[in-house]
């Protein structure tokens, strides 16, 4: 069964960085867009970034551009996504995701179909 499994959260003060992973099991991810987005409690799920399949166009929400960076490696069937200069507000559960229907993946949470299980990420401030 395909799955996703993101790993890397954790607690960090603000200004300090993590690595997100996200390691692709049970098929191939390497044909298609992956995205990060996240959720903070009481609100909705955001787009966060997004690659495509070979890694050439990337894309990032305002909020976290030039801060952020997403990258993958296919050999490896896994996507990342670093974290620098972190503030309060970027704390959520960060969740990985595949578009195995278009490869277009977009901004929107509909646009992908392979969810991983999240990972928290806090910044103390």
């Amino acid at each position: 069964q395909a799955q996703l499994v993101e790993s890397g959260g954790g607690l960090v003060q603000a200004g300090g960085s993590l690595r997100l992973s996200c390691a692709a099991s049970g098929r191939t991810f390497s044909s298609y867009t992956m995205g990060w987005f996240r959720q903070a409690p009481g609100k909705e799920r955001e787009f966060v970034a997004a690659i495509s399949w070979s890694g050439g166009s990337t894309s990032y929400a305002d909020s976290v551009k030039g801060r952020f960076t997403i990258s993958r490696d296919n050999a490896k069937n896994t996507v990342y996504l670093q974290l620098n200069s972190l503030k309060p507000e970027d704390t959520a559960v960060y969740y990985c995701a595949a578009d195995t229907r278009t490869s277009y993946g977009g901004v929107k949470v509909n646009g992908y179909n392979y969810w991983g299980q999240g990972t928290q990420v806090t910044v103390s401030s």
